[in-house]
């Protein structure tokens, strides 16, 4: 059976990593990868291929640029020539990503069985380009793994039940990377020997809601250069945040660094005292290697962190963002529950693709 499997930003690397190991493990499944090139910048994609030992893309599409609607319709044409040419049985795509959206409208439209893994998930803000993704993309897939309860939940409350479709709870391949790549990290990841870190809150910042409105960004760093005073932040630099603070006059007193790559971002959550974050992703990451995490967002996809109370929402107001600071750092909180599946995740959906 071949698969083509569709990525294009750093969560994307992380979630096919970890399928993409048990996928080699079946000899009659094969996998090929298209990346669009979302995340251009060398060290938000090249470097995830190299260390995480995900075999190199056999198409990079280079199709990193533009607005929503150029960059997903340029990803939609490019993906399709390559379906026609490889006509593969089945398409993976993962999360909720422009390149996430064009994979799976590419598929469909030329009757190819669509897979969407991390199916389920909603933030209810319309606003979100990423919620938009999520909605049309699992509304138009054959396949459905949903991370948690509550994403399974979303879907029968949507009336997938009633659709040509099938919805399977496999748990979070995030953790099944996290599992794997931690040893890994642990062996050869010097970056805090590097920036001499002991005591440290890590934080980053991505969100178009947040970079694109310079109110939201200038209330995010304001309480950033707060908290520095108490505590050392360490922000590794987006590229979107960058352009954002390179046009605006916005005064960072904290430490900003480069982009890093997964094993070194784990090193930094597992020595950090606290996670300060916009990203999805890393929230759950936070929780992985049991870490307390302040969202800077007005919602979150995964409630499950709110509801036993290792993550708080903060949104951007930069005094609620300090209160919420207060309380998560230095709280004990039992981290022993499986939330994501422990670690079996991408066994489940490789186990469900040898019955397609």
């Amino acid at each position: 059976m071949k698969l083509i499997t569709i990525v294009g930003a750093r969560p994307q690397f992380i979630k096919a990593a970890a399928v993409s190991r048990e996928i080699s493990k079946r000899e009659e499944l094969r996998e090929i990868i298209i990346h669009t090139g979302q995340h251009y910048d060398k060290n938000m994609s090249d470097i995830f291929f190299q260390e995480m030992k995900i075999p190199s893309p056999h198409y990079n599409l280079h199709v990193s640029k533009g607005l929503h609607g150029a960059s997903t319709g340029l990803m939609l044409e490019k993906i399709e020539e390559v379906l026609l040419k490889e006509k593969p049985d089945a398409v993976i795509v993962y999360g909720d990503t422009n390149s996430t959206l064009a994979g799976a409208l590419a598929a469909k439209k030329i009757h190819i069985k669509l897979i969407h893994v991390e199916a389920g998930l909603r933030s209810f803000e319309m606003k979100m380009p990423e919620e938009i993704n999520r909605i049309l993309t699992d509304r138009i897939s054959d396949i459905l793994f949903c991370p948690t309860v509550t994403a399974v939940n979303n879907l029968k409350q949507e009336g997938f039940e009633n659709f040509n479709c099938r919805v399977i709870k496999n748990g979070d391949v995030m953790q099944d990377a996290a599992i794997y790549y931690e040893n890994i990290s642990d062996a050869t990841s010097s970056i805090t020997q590097q920036l001499n870190l002991k005591d440290f809150v890590l934080a980053t910042i991505h969100r178009a809601e947040n970079t694109d409105s310079i109110q939201n960004l200038k209330s995010v760093i304001h309480a950033l250069n707060q908290i520095n005073k108490t505590i050392k932040v360490i922000l590794p630099l987006h590229p979107r945040t960058k352009k954002a603070l390179d046009a605006s006059d916005i005064k960072v007193n904290f430490t900003i660094i480069e982009p890093v790559g997964y094993l070194d971002m784990i090193q930094l959550i597992k020595h950090s005292s606290l996670i300060l974050t916009d990203s999805g992703g890393l929230q759950k990451e936070a929780f992985f290697f049991k870490k307390n995490c302040v969202t800077l967002r007005n919602e979150t996809e995964w409630i499950e962190l709110i509801e036993n109370g290792f993550n708080i929402l903060a949104g951007t107001d930069s005094e609620k963002i300090l209160q919420c600071f207060s309380q998560m750092l230095g709280k004990k909180s039992d981290f022993n529950i499986d939330l994501y599946g422990n670690g079996k995740a991408s066994k489940i959906i490789a186990d469900e693709l040898l019955k397609l």
